[in-house]
């Protein structure tokens, strides 16, 4: 018996007991609520985002809340909760659902995936969740359950590797019952079936599991094959002026999309206190270098190396780019995270 055919009965009888049933976002079936919580979960550990979720729906009740909003409301909300092109997906798509569907959710998976930032898998939880549509999901969690439980080789994330699980995944799909089942993919993958140290003794697949028989937990799913992490260099202006600190947003594509950011000095620049006078028309009076900081993202990691410019009076920058914000209220700005910790480093310091 290779396990297909009571696969799906054993997740959702075993949900029924072990499952995770006391997470905000499984109270409702609103799908406004439940997108959120999909976008918010990826990438992301479940204890980091209860409180933003909280937090998101107190200011945005509503998707036409959300697409009403301003965008530097919505980034200042997901600040610190990072890969940033999330939030300004999830205005864009708020937006789309007003403009384009009326302001109703689309109930199908197919439609919900061609809203923005809303990949296949996400689409699917959504419609599952939220309309009970038969539609199966693959995100990580599913992945490594789906490897270990049959014996999957290769790196998931390899075309021809997640062709084939996408093909189980939809094999596997129960006639009945189908938001549980989704539900009890996740929870076993997150809370049982877990990347390292997973509870095997506790699995409802325990005696079906390829992974298990064949003593290969541990090498299941196959990893990313292993790349020279790339490490780039930035220099960054803090230009700072009786308490406040001038901010630059940023361009809408790349890291940090959208967001204020601490302005870039030029790699060409050979003296830094120039560029500020001529750029914005402000004279340092003093500049210090601070400690850099280094920050790891996905694909590459990043030095920044920060200078501090104590500025006099000079030409007023404003305009929609360049924004004055007083270090005191650094909590409620939308910032990304090694800036706010720049910033913060700056607060403590005299002058």
């Amino acid at each position: 018996m290779n396990g297909r055919s009571d696969f799906a009965r054993r997740l959702i009888d075993w949900h029924r007991d072990q499952g995770r049933h006391d997470l905000p976002w499984q109270r409702t079936n609103d799908p406004y609520r439940v997108w959120l919580s999909e976008i918010m979960l990826q990438q992301t550990q479940v204890d980091t985002v209860i409180p933003y979720y909280a937090r998101f729906l107190a200011r945005f009740p509503d998707l036409a809340a959300l697409a009403a909003a301003p965008l530097d409301d919505v980034l200042a909300l997901w600040s610190g909760l990072g890969y940033y092109a999330r939030a300004r997906n999830l205005h864009k798509a708020a937006v789309a659902v007003i403009d384009v569907h009326g302001g109703r959710f689309p109930s199908r998976a197919a439609a919900i995936a061609e809203l923005p930032g809303i990949g296949r898998s996400t689409a699917a939880a959504i419609a599952a969740f939220s309309f009970g549509e038969r539609a199966a999901i693959l995100d990580g969690n599913v992945k490594r359950v789906l490897c270990r439980a049959f014996g999957v080789d290769g790196f998931p994330g390899e075309r021809a590797v997640e062709a084939r699980l996408w093909a189980l995944a939809e094999s596997l799909l129960p006639a009945a019952d189908v938001g549980t089942y989704v539900q009890a993919q996740m929870d076993l993958g997150a809370t049982v079936c877990t990347r390292g140290r997973p509870a095997c003794d506790r699995c409802p697949l325990v005696d079906i599991c390829v992974a298990r028989r064949e003593d290969r937990v541990d090498s299941l799913p196959a990893a990313r094959p292993r790349k020279a992490v790339p490490q780039r260099h930035v220099r960054v202006a803090v230009i700072h002026s009786d308490g406040r600190v001038l901010l630059e947003r940023r361009p809408p594509a790349g890291i940090w999309g959208g967001l204020l950011a601490l302005p870039e000095i030029p790699e060409s620049e050979t003296v830094p206190a120039r560029w500020v006078e001529a750029r914005f028309g402000l004279a340092p009076r003093t500049s210090v270098a601070l400690p850099p900081l280094n920050h790891a993202f996905t694909h590459f990691r990043l030095e920044i190396a920060a200078i501090r410019f104590e500025v006099g009076g000079g030409r007023v920058v404003a305009d929609d780019t360049h924004r004055w914000i007083a270090l005191a209220d650094l909590e409620s700005a939308g910032l990304p995270t090694p800036v706010r910790r720049i910033l913060n480093g700056c607060v403590a310091e005299p002058g």
